[in-house]
């Protein structure tokens, strides 16, 4: 599978630190955050294919303010929400501003693990796409003689 990088971040440091222990447990390489900003300084510096976002955080933003900056210094990582408060209109704010999906707190591991694969997949296979693209931007400029 490579390299899976999953960033974690939630203000609940106990759910913080099981769901990264569990991670990593699966060789999964994960780091937790327990604030918006953290986690946005962190992906200027680092790639990482799918961020679990709490989207209610203390702090000066929330998981959407924060998803739509990860969008923009990402854009191709997933984004899975996590919301305490059964908020459905905020998650559903949230998926029109680019996440993968939402989770329901208390979220059962294997539910959680499966839509981390998914997203992953889905990463991979945009990502692939693009480099197709490119590949044959590649080709079509060097014309025939590039066969």
């Amino acid at each position: 599978m490579g390299t899976f990088r999953v960033l974690v971040v939630d203000d609940e440091t106990d759910f913080l630190e099981t769901i990264v222990n569990r991670l990593l447990k699966r060789k999964v390489e994960a780091i937790g955050v327990p604030i918006g900003e953290a986690a946005l300084a962190l992906m200027k510096e680092k790639i990482f294919d799918v961020v679990l976002l709490d989207i209610k955080m203390p702090g000066g933003m929330d998981g959407i303010e924060v998803l739509r900056e990860i969008k923009k210094i990402q854009p191709l990582t997933e984004v899975i929400l996590l919301t305490g408060h059964a908020s459905v209109e905020t998650s559903i704010e949230g998926m029109n501003s680019g996440a993968f999906d939402y989770l329901i707190k208390p979220v059962k591991f294997t539910e959680l693990l499966e839509k981390l694969i998914a997203a992953f997949e889905k990463k991979n296979a945009q990502e692939q796409k693009i480099r197709g693209a490119k590949i044959r931007e590649i080709k079509n400029f060097f014309g025939s003689g590039f066969e």
